[in-house]
């Protein structure tokens, strides 16, 4: 799943340590989200959305595999 943190998070001038901490997860949790290494769970996209005062979809892209066209 793709998403927009690293660009949202820096347009708002947050450093990965300040994120993790007030979501409560680790600064190597929120560089594993931006890289795309982790899909986050629906509660932390929840609060990551929330922090941010967005939708889950405005941040997190997911896009379906094209492997069952009709």
């Amino acid at each position: 799943m793709k998403n927009r943190l690293e660009e949202i998070r820096k347009k708002n001038g947050i450093k990965q340590e300040e994120l993790a901490a007030a979501l409560e997860v680790s600064r190597q949790t929120i560089g594993s989200l931006e890289n795309g290494r982790y899909n986050p769970s629906i509660i932390l996209a929840f609060k990551i959305a929330r922090y941010f005062g967005m939708t889950i979809e405005e941040i997190f892209i997911y896009e379906e595999e094209s492997n069952n066209e009709k």
